[in-house]
């Protein structure tokens, strides 16, 4: 069942983009989707369009490149969402442990879906994903490990959503709810399209 949509939210808004945070399993996506329908906005996987940028899955550029040439491309893609508008972007679980990603996160509102350890590993363990920082003798105990490193980071958020059980429908209101409350004035969204670099030489206006 959708939710109400929000025109005077999104009216206040002005097309600043929404950032959603958290740990993998934190239901970034599942959220997102509804978050963006109420508002008129368009709903962007940051992890979808790194694949299309490189090519091939994440499991494989981790393979090729390691993190730390993941992490360099999901700096450029981060970057090149920025320059759009009326958008609710879910970000990589890592997203935040690069301070560049923060110039560009917070050219939007950054919201942090926070989620127990419980549920996350409950989540994780129906998820098919290949989740490549979890490729561990103990997955909870490396959960447990990146989520005390990330903390800190989340908390730089401009609105802290914490979550039990609820449908991915109810954490949308939530952040309905909530976000009056931590509006403030902004940079302007762009006023025309920006063009994108496919790394071949061609441009477009397209995210996908």
């Amino acid at each position: 069942m959708a939710i109400p949509t929000h025109q005077e939210l999104a009216a206040r808004l002005s097309g600043i983009n929404l950032y959603l945070v958290g740990m993998m399993g934190a239901g970034k996506s599942a959220v997102g989707r509804p978050l963006a329908e109420a508002l008129g906005y368009r709903f962007v996987d940051a992890d979808t369009v790194l694949e299309a940028a490189a090519g091939c899955s994440i499991a494989e550029l981790f393979a090729r490149d390691g993190e730390s040439g993941f992490r360099q491309l999901e700096t450029a893609v981060l970057g090149q969402i920025s320059g759009w508008h009326s958008l609710v972007v879910a970000t990589g679980g890592g997203a935040v442990t690069r301070s560049e990603n923060w110039g560009h996160l917070h050219q939007g509102v950054v919201v942090w879906l926070d989620a127990p350890a419980p549920q996350l590993l409950a989540r994780l363990a129906g998820d098919p994903t290949h989740r490549p920082l979890l490729q561990a003798e103990d997955p909870a105990a490396r959960l447990q490990g990146l989520l005390a490193e990330r903390l800190p980071l989340y908390a730089q958020a401009d609105l802290h959503i914490r979550q039990a059980a609820e449908p991915p429908q109810q954490v949308a209101e939530l952040v309905l709810t909530a976000l009056p409350g931590i509006l403030r004035e902004r940079p302007q969204a762009p006023q025309r399209p920006v063009l994108l670099d496919h790394g071949d030489g061609s441009l477009s206006t397209n995210l996908n």
